[in-house]
């Protein structure tokens, strides 16, 4: 019986950070970092990059 209890709770211990990860516990790749710039530049979508601002 002790033998039970003890493989029941090691299984309980392993299977349990499978489990969050499996029902979205972690949110890894899920949060989006705002792009900020340096003054002067501004954020182009087409080239992913900081480019100069012009001033009209």
């Amino acid at each position: 019986m002790m033998k039970l209890k003890f493989g029941l709770a090691a299984l309980a211990l392993v299977v349990t950070p499978s489990l969050a990860l499996a029902t979205g516990g972690c949110n890894y790749g899920k949060q989006k970092q705002a792009i900020s710039c340096v003054a002067g530049t501004a954020w182009d979508a087409a080239t992913n990059s900081c480019v100069p601002q012009t001033s009209s």
